[in-house]
């Protein structure tokens, strides 16, 4: 796109939405790392992804998670969160921190532990649709450790059996997006380790059901990117869930570790008509920040995106697509090096101020002293955190 105004434009209106647990407490399976001003409910996490986004400009929206997000008046948490600017994004539910869900939730071989499983996602429909949510995101840990624990099949079957029972219980607005991961915490089979087994299911389940892409739930060397411009082209990529990993699922700060990936990945998102309203992609940060401050991570995140999505933007489709027709492989490939060599900080900087906000929205935030004030609040009662 040769037009900066058309790059800009695009710029301003991408949208990327928060985690509600990216502001809690988070750790290793060793360690949980407490910190001074961390959020003590829900409300709170609203607070500090108001920061972000009033810093930023493109963080309108905060995805939830049941249990943990639950709260008894969820009218007056999305009024709270209308009035700092904010709107509740995807409803994330949780199967996997209950002690019934040792053997797997809605794939368990018993039938009272899959209801109960169901039951939980059903719930989770009834909380969109008292906040306005309009997105279900289901990430299942169920799998198995040994050969012979149980029915490969018979799992996917009643995996169906309860995807089907939930999808009908949606609105017409609504829909459910399927998470997919290789592994963890099951080490034999894991019953949707890959986005081929989430695509089946969800082009089994019809339109409202569409696959979510987390960049750290693959295997090494996978090309992220060909499983994104694939489910572009099937209209079946619902959301993503960016992060950054240098072995497994690490969940740091999006484009970390590689962001000649994350580039790569926005380059596809725009060739195939991702940053399309009508596309209905829902670019989501999941990231755990363990021994960085929270808010300052989730703002580098949040720029990291924009940053990849800007060099995907500012690619010379024609001169891409000439390379690419006469077979030129150097020229094709020098076309994307210049995108991405690119220094796009001075456009973001331009875009942001054009928006009436600072210019660089990490230092701005350090120098407002939410940091230093939210320390001295937030004394006393329980930090959020894993499974709180």
């Amino acid at each position: 796109m040769s037009d900066v105004s058309a790059v800009k434009a695009a710029l301003k209106s991408q949208v990327i939405e928060t985690p509600s647990w990216g502001y809690g407490n988070s750790g290793t399976r060793f360690k949980v790392f407490a910190q001074p001003g961390v959020p003590r409910d829900p409300f709170e996490k609203l607070a500090d992804a108001a920061q972000v986004h009033a810093h930023t400009g493109v963080a309108p929206k905060v995805s939830l998670h049941i249990p943990w997000d639950r709260v008894e008046d969820y009218a007056a948490l999305t009024r709270y969160a209308e009035e700092l600017g904010l709107r509740i994004g995807a409803i994330n539910s949780n199967v996997f921190q209950d002690d019934d869900f040792k053997l797997g939730s809605v794939t368990h071989p018993d039938p009272e532990v899959r209801r109960k499983a169901t039951d939980h996602l059903l719930e989770c429909v009834d909380i969109m649709d008292a906040t306005g949510s309009p997105d279900l995101k289901l990430w299942f840990s169920d799998g198995t450790n040994y050969p012979g624990q149980d029915d490969i099949a018979g799992r996917q079957d009643r995996l169906a059996e309860a995807l089907a029972e939930v999808y009908e219980r949606l609105g017409d607005d609504q829909r459910m997006l399927l998470e997919y991961k290789l592994f963890e915490p099951a080490f034999y089979t894991t019953d949707v380790p890959d986005w081929g087994t989430s695509y089946a299911h969800c082009l089994k389940l019809g339109p409202k059901a569409q696959v979510v892409v987390d960049t750290g739930h693959h295997a090494p060397g996978t090309n992220i990117e060909f499983i994104v411009a694939f489910l572009l082209r099937e209209g079946k990529l619902g959301a993503f869930d960016f992060n950054s990993r240098f072995y497994a699922d690490d969940d740091l700060m999006a484009g970390a570790a590689d962001p000649f990936q994350l580039f790569r990945i926005m380059h596809e998102v725009v060739k195939n008509g991702g940053l399309k309203t009508e596309t209905n992609v829902n670019f989501m940060l999941d990231q755990c920040h363990n021994i960085e401050a929270k808010i300052p991570a989730v703002i580098r995140s949040v720029t990291n995106v924009q940053e990849a999505t800007a060099k995907a933007l500012l690619i010379d489709a024609e001169a891409l697509s000439a390379a690419q027709r006469s077979g030129d492989v150097l020229a094709s490939n020098g076309v994307l090096m210049d995108a991405f060599n690119t220094d796009v900080r001075p456009l973001l900087a331009e875009v942001r101020e054009e928006l009436g906000l600072a210019r660089d929205p990490f230092a701005a935030y350090l120098a407002s002293g939410n940091q230093e004030r939210i320390a001295a609040d937030r004394v006393g009662g329980e930090q959020a955190g894993w499974g709180a």
